[in-house]
């Protein structure tokens, strides 16, 4: 599949990245619905399931890690960290190297409350999905193969 650069997008582009804009907003309205009761459930907030998120997928962050991926200041992302980590979702350890340097990861606890998000994400988003008409299809089966390409240094961009 070849991207095409952002300065000469075709009419098909800019027609497909509309589709896929309404396909985001439709299936982000439908996910967090049911997200929003599911985080209830586990006593977790938006921005403290998305740290579960970022967690699940490294070995760890420091809390300055933590801060630039949320946006936040170090105190601010030590008081998100303080309520997850009393709920058993992360752990707080300390660098061999360095004992002054924290690190946060990710507990069992947090991985498998990540692991039940994710498959009721996919759930919903396998109904939207088997719902759609074929040129909705199309045009996220094409998304998706350019966003592989873009990440996998495929992109010309």
């Amino acid at each position: 599949m070849k991207l095409i650069p952002s300065g000469t997008q075709s009419a098909s582009v800019k027609a497909d990245a509309g589709r896929l804009a309404d396909f985001v907003l439709f299936t982000q309205r439908s996910c967090i619905l049911n997200l929003s009761k599911e985080l209830t459930r586990g006593n977790l907030s938006y921005p403290q399931f998305f740290l579960l998120t970022y967690l699940s997928s490294e070995e760890y962050l420091t809390m300055t890690d933590i801060a630039s991926k949320m946006g936040h200041s170090t105190a601010a992302a030590t008081g998100l960290v303080d309520r997850i980590e009393r709920l058993g979702y992360v752990e707080r350890v300390h660098a061999s190297d360095d004992r002054r340097k924290i690190m946060v990861r990710i507990t069992s606890k947090g991985v498998e409350f990540v692991s039940h998000m994710r498959k009721e994400i996919a759930t919903d988003l396998a109904g939207i999905l088997s719902s759609m008409d074929e040129e909705a299809a199309e045009t996220v089966k094409r998304t998706k193969l350019a966003i592989a390409s873009r990440l996998s240094g495929n992109s010309p961009n």
